[in-house]
């Protein structure tokens, strides 16, 4: 039976402030470093990093849990015997495989300017090791890559493609050196360490200047004219010109999305790139620009996603946008970010615009910590902010999206770069003055359900036998194997059985403050 102490033995080491101790994780050990009380975050360098490694499962009867925890657990894995009778605990988690629900897309992160710095900032092994524990079949298995279309805060500079005024015909479209040295050539080794291709999501922060009501690429403003018009038109095949010029590099992008945060170029003073759309011109720059164009183009099969800002705009906006047929024919998803999700709960806005519009996936396309003010910045070993991620992700899961990811792939110890002094947190910070980078808990929390929950897993019914503190989520993989993930924020352990009528019951134990993922095969 597996409980608390059945993992102690894992962590070899007492870790104080600053002082590299080992805990093992799958086939390497964590390099573990303790900059505050609150938890470890892992070193890493050109030739030493933890890994999960490859999984494979045991046959029928076995099953394996990989745990993270506040205590200094890092994927750690364990195998434990499937029982024939119930164990006796008080917890029961019930698989509901007949309950079937979203399919799984994908999860990961964004190849900034800044990530990109970062990591080529780094020595060529230690580069190489950064992007294996993000793509590798070792690592986590990161699905998908959201790319910035020209910059954003987290660039060194303010640019678009098609900065000459009144290149309405985009002569002078070119993309930046930021795309062509540093971006593109990281990608490209991305998706050659993926046995999957990787689905890339292209977002762009803002238009060039000289096409916006306030002449600038940041504060508040909208494209010039009205949606149809030559503005309009040209903003749509800027986004056509950019899928063109990454496609000479052999990069395909699988969606883009209609814009990072349209509400903050419409409602706020914004102090970085952004362009303002409302939901009614949104819906009418798709209809009459945008859809027409892509559906020309040879990049017809790239898909549209719609919003990429903050949930509490749902169900407001998908109905303005999908209640109009000449939009809602070139829309395939609704995207979300995580900023404001403690003040909206997720039924009322995920779960409804599921049920209003079921043919439309969601997917939550940006998250970091570090942003509010109150909090601000870079948190070694911050667990807190794993939890916020593990339950966050585990409550849009609950709630229909698709996938989640993360913001910048990596930033450096002070939060960036960011021209905007925007600085925030990541699930990897670099440390180029000593050639190392460090693996966060955030970065656990993302890789419980990236390395497990594979493309095509579908959502499945949990019922519970009485109220706890754990969260779950439960999921059948493509392979027919099972998936229960389940986040502990409290600060007791719980003893818990899983049940799962195939194969029987699964004995099992989240200490305090955990993130547990169990695996096995049904049949």
């Amino acid at each position: 039976m597996m409980g608390l102490t059945s993992y102690t033995h894992l962590i070899v080491c007492v870790v104080v402030a600053g002082v590299v101790t080992h805990i093992r994780a799958g086939g390497e050990s964590c390099e573990a470093r303790m900059f505050t009380k609150d938890s470890v975050a892992c070193e890493c360098n050109a030739t030493h990093c933890d890994s999960v490694g490859q999984v494979t499962l045991p046959a029928v009867g076995q099953f394996l849990t990989f745990l993270t925890s506040k205590a200094g657990s890092r994927l750690q894995r364990k195998q434990g015997q499937v029982q024939k009778n119930s164990t006796g605990s008080a917890l029961r988690i019930t698989l509901v495989p007949q309950q079937k629900y979203q399919h799984v897309k994908g999860f990961g992160g964004a190849m900034t300017d800044a990530a990109a710095i970062n990591i080529l900032s780094l020595s060529a092994g230690a580069q190489d090791q950064l992007l294996r524990q993000y793509f590798s079949p070792e690592g986590i298995e990161y699905k998908v890559v959201r790319v910035p279309i020209a910059s954003c805060d987290f660039s060194t500079r303010l640019y678009t493609y098609a900065d000459t005024p009144g290149d309405y015909s985009l002569l002078h479209f070119s993309l930046a050196k930021e795309d062509t040295h540093m971006k593109i050539p990281l990608l490209q080794r991305a998706q050659a360490l993926s046995p999957r291709p990787l689905a890339l999501l292209a977002s762009a922060w803002s238009a060039p200047a000289w096409m916006k009501t306030n002449g600038a690429l940041m504060g508040k403003g909208s494209l010039k004219g009205k949606p149809g018009g030559k503005e309009y038109k040209t903003w749509a095949q800027y986004h056509i010109r950019f899928l063109e010029e990454y496609e000479k590099h052999n990069i395909s992008f699988w969606a883009l999305t209609t814009g990072n945060e349209p509400t903050a170029g419409e409602m706020t003073n914004y102090s970085f790139q952004a362009l303002g759309f409302t939901p009614e011109q949104q819906r009418d720059w798709i209809a009459l620009d945008l859809g027409p164009a892509l559906h020309s183009s040879p990049y017809a099969k790239t898909q549209v996603i719609i919003l990429d800002d903050q949930r509490l705009l749902l169900p407001h906006w998908a109905k303005v946008v999908l209640s109009d047929l000449r939009a809602a024919r070139y829309v395939h998803g609704i995207g979300v970010h995580w900023y404001w999700d403690p003040f909206t709960p997720p039924g009322i806005t995920l779960g409804t615009t599921h049920d209003l519009y079921p043919e439309y996936f969601l997917f939550a396309t940006e998250a970091c910590s570090g942003w509010s003010k109150f909090d601000r910045g870079v948190r070694l070993g911050s667990w807190r902010r794993a939890e916020d991620y593990s339950h966050d992700i585990i409550e849009d899961l609950n709630n229909y999206v698709t996938g989640w990811m993360d913001w910048n792939l990596a930033v450096d110890l002070s939060g960036g770069p960011n021209w905007a002094k925007n600085f925030v947190d990541s699930s990897i910070i670099v440390d180029s003055s000593r050639d190392v980078f460090y693996k966060q808990p955030t970065f656990y929390s993302m890789a419980h359900f990236s390395k497990f929950l594979w493309e095509g897993s579908q959502r499945v019914g949990v019922s519970v036998s009485e109220h706890s503190a754990l969260e779950t989520t439960a999921f059948i993989r493509p392979d027919g194997s099972a998936a229960l993930i389940v986040l502990n924020r409290s600060d007791e352990e719980v003893r818990f059985e899983v049940w799962d009528q195939t194969v029987g019951f699964l004995p099992s134990s989240a200490p305090p403050h955990s993130l547990l993922t169990l695996l096995w095969n049904r049949a």
